[in-house]
């Protein structure tokens, strides 16, 4: 994977757009079920990105656990080299899923 960007507003795993969990799992619906929100919410998030420096970033995760019937699912793994995540208005989404027929 060579980068996933999370735009989502509260979880624990997001700095300054990008995803520093280990695994990220997609459940069969495109959601993020790896998403933890944090316990002082977007307001505690913003003091994070404030904090962060750029050299603590990690790189993307090695593993996009995939459940979505997808074009880049393959074997329940996501083969795109860049990974879009977003909030959505109920859930946080892959923005990179692409149905296949």
């Amino acid at each position: 994977m060579e980068q996933l960007k999370c735009t989502t507003a509260n979880c624990i795993h997001n700095l300054k757009s990008r995803c520093n969990a280990t695994i990220v799992g997609i459940d069969e619906k495109g959601r993020c079920a790896t998403k933890m929100k944090r316990v002082g919410g977007a307001l505690e998030q913003t003091f994070a990105e404030l904090e962060a420096g750029d050299e603590i970033m990690q790189e993307a995760p090695s593993i996009v656990q995939c459940d979505a019937r997808c074009i880049y699912n393959r074997d329940n793994r996501c083969g795109a080299s860049s990974i879009l995540v977003k909030d959505k208005l109920m859930r946080t989404k892959c923005e990179t899923r692409i149905v296949e027929d």
